[in-house]
C-alpha cells in the first residue's frame, strides 16, 4: 500500500491511531479469539509475519505469546511507534516487498490489506501464499462492502463481500476455517461491519 494521500493520514495521525488502538487490543475479547484461532494453526515457536502491523499492538501480542515475530509496514511513523512501544524491529515497505518463499508459519494481515486496490489484490494473496509454508496459517480482516472508496479522513480503501472475499482466498489457494463478522468504530469515526477470515494454506 503505497497511496499517497493514505500514508500522510497515518504519518500524521500515529500517535492518535496508536493510543486509540493499543486501548483496543487490550480489552477487545473478540480480536483475543481470532489470535487464538492463528495460533492452533502454529508451531511451538512458530516465525509470524504481521503484515501491516501498524505500532505493533498484534505483533507484541503473538511474540508475547511465545511465537517468533516478523513486523512490516508501509508508514516510517508507525514503525517507530512500534519500536518505541513494544521493542519491534519493523521493516518498512508495501505489499510488494513481500517476496519470501515458504518462510513463514503464519501471517497476520489485520486491516492493511483493505488499502490495497482491488486490481491489486489477487497479486498480493499470492505473494502471502508463497511466503507461507506449505498449510501455514492466514488471518485476513477486512471491511465489507464494494468498490474502492476513500473515508472522510482521505484513507483509500478496496472493500469486498465476504462470499466474494472467501471466494479470492480459495482462488490463491487458501482454505478458508473460521469466519467472524463484527462492527466497530474506526479513526474516522464511522461504524464499519467487517469480516474476520482465518484460513490456511
Amino acid at each position: 500500500m503505497s497511496d499517497k494521500e493514505t500514508m500522510q493520514v497515518y504519518a500524521q495521525a500515529a500517535e492518535d491511531y496508536a493510543e486509540r488502538f493499543a486501548k483496543v487490543a487490550e480489552g477487545d475479547i473478540d480480536q483475543f479469539s481470532d489470535l487464538k484461532a492463528l495460533f492452533e494453526l502454529l508451531p511451538d515457536g512458530g516465525l509470524v509475519l504481521d503484515l501491516g502491523c501498524g505500532p505493533g499492538q498484534w505483533a507484541a501480542k503473538i511474540r508475547d505469546a511465545g511465537y517468533r515475530v516478523e513486523a512490516m509496514d508501509a508508514s516510517p511513523e508507525m514503525a517507530k511507534l512500534a519500536k518505541d512501544r513494544f521493542d519491534l524491529d519493523v521493516t518498512v515497505g508495501v505489499f510488494e516487498d513481500l517476496t519470501a518463499e515458504a518462510k513463514y508459519d503464519g501471517i497476520w494481515a489485520n486491516f492493511s490489506l483493505l488499502h490495497a486496490p482491488r486490481a491489486d489484490f489477487p497479486m498480493h494473496l499470492a505473494r502471502v501464499y508463497r511466503a507461507l509454508k506449505p498449510g501455514g496459517a492466514f488471518h485476513i480482516g477486512m471491511k465489507l462492502g464494494e468498490a474502492e472508496a476513500r473515508d472522510r479522513l482521505g484513507r483509500f480503501y478496496s472493500y469486498y463481500g465476504e462470499a466474494e472475499l472467501i471466494g479470492l482466498l480459495e482462488a490463491a489457494g487458501f482454505t478458508v476455517i473460521r469466519k467472524r463478522r463484527g462492527n466497530g468504530q474506526g479513526l474516522a469515526g464511522g461504524h464499519d461491519t467487517f469480516v474476520i477470515l482465518t484460513a490456511h494454506g
